[in-house]
């Protein structure tokens, strides 16, 4: 058990490590009163309100991942969300390859990509702005590179809370952006800030992120661990005697577990769906609702189980063991999806999970060993025993 909870804490807390990115009210150029780190992909902004004139001057400092990439900050007017934001987007030119900052406005076609983004003048009152990497050298944009974006606006008056929105991708088609990575840290980078007090409130993220991730632990643990655990023993412990039907309700009990466990994580799993009806994880998703399908199959399969005397039983054993072997296979392949999907392809919870599944599957070697040596020690005396008896009919004719 304390394997599962070691990875649940991982799982928890690995996602935030963003928090920790520092942030700066001094610039090259300029520096700031206030300033705060923000709580994804290691971006942070600074700004000094000019109350007078109900000016912003701010700076945000992003990171770029591809050498042809995009960075992306704007403020959305209305609500805490990318639909209606208006951006500023910087990127290396791709004729003359000099870095430009072209403003866009994210209208609802943007998020279901129905249509290339284009850049078009911002209908707010955006004073200047600018872009320039960390350091000021022109030629030196690659993974990593830190950008700043520099940009000057006038508020309207009483209002003091702004909605940031930024976001990174990989590349860009000529003068259009393309979509940017949909793992949980590039979907978590929103949030209000009042610009007086310089405190933030949480974005309309906050809740689907706490759901990704108990849909993702919940799923781990039933389809990763619970559902091949269930099928090791089955497979291994029937065998021995001395158990008699123990390893049966043994077997019935974990894989009962682990299907209202998996269903728990299913339902999340398409309530987040219904949540983002731009944002598909096609593979993720088609292998979730196949594990599904089969395991209310296994389930449902117990309901019509043949007595063993019953001439059908062994077509119900064939149709048991295929499905609940490709429920099992289906059910980690899509484990390792999920950490894909929650960006945590290279995190110490995956290595967790990695490790909780390398021991299940030594442990089955050990155990299918073991029954090789069993069987074969049988079956070389059960030979020798058909033997004696044959050669004991002989001497009695």
């Amino acid at each position: 058990m304390a394997p599962f909870i070691f990875l649940l804490f991982l799982l928890s807390f690995h996602p935030h490590r963003a928090f920790a990115a520092h942030c700066t009210a001094t610039t090259a150029t300029k520096t700031f009163e206030k300033c705060m780190s923000l709580p994804s992909q290691e971006a942070s902004i600074a700004w000094t309100f000019h109350k007078h004139n109900l000016t912003l001057d701010l700076v945000f400092s992003g990171s770029f991942i591809s050498p042809s990439g995009w960075v992306a900050w704007g403020i959305n007017p209305n609500s805490p969300e990318m639909t209606g934001t208006r951006a500023l987007i910087t990127f290396p030119d791709p004729n003359s390859g000099q870095l430009v900052l072209l403003p866009y406005i994210l209208d609802p076609t943007v998020k279901l990509q129905k249509s290339p983004l284009l850049s078009r003048p911002l209908d707010i009152h955006l004073l200047s702005s600018s872009a320039a990497l960390y350091g000021g050298q022109m030629g030196t944009v690659h993974n990593g590179a830190t950008i700043q974006i520099f940009a000057t606006l006038k508020l309207k008056p009483n209002k003091t809370k702004i909605h940031n929105v930024w976001n990174r991708g990989l590349y860009v088609q000529g003068y259009s952006p393309t979509i940017h990575p949909t793992t949980i840290n590039d979907l978590s980078s929103v949030t209000t800030i009042d610009i007086l007090s310089g405190l933030s409130a949480p974005g309309p993220n906050t809740n689907a992120r706490t759901l990704k991730l108990v849909h993702g632990i919940l799923n781990a643990i039933s389809w990763g661990i619970f559902l091949p655990t269930g099928a090791v023993t089955a497979r291994y412990l029937r065998h021995i005697q001395s158990l008699g039907p123990t390893w049966f309700y043994v077997h019935a009990g974990i894989q009962l577990s682990a299907f209202l466990l998996g269903t728990a994580g299913f339902a999340i799993g398409i309530h987040l769906g219904q949540m983002s009806p731009g944002r598909v994880y096609g593979l993720h998703r088609k292998l979730g609702f196949a594990a599904f399908f089969l395991g209310s199959l296994q389930t449902l399969a117990l309901l019509f189980r043949p007595k063993t005397t019953n001439k059908f039983r062994k077509y119900w054993k064939s149709y048991h063991h295929f499905v609940g072997y490709a429920c099992v296979i289906i059910g980690v392949v899509n484990v390792f999806q999920g950490f894909e999907v929650l960006g945590e392809g290279g995190s110490y919870a995956k290595l967790m999970y990695c490790l909780c599944l390398s021991t299940l599957s030594g442990v089955c070697i050990a155990l299918e060993v073991n029954s090789w040596v069993v069987f074969c020690r049988k079956s070389k005396e059960e030979k020798l025993r058909r033997d004696g008896i044959l050669r004991g009919q002989e001497k009695t004719c």
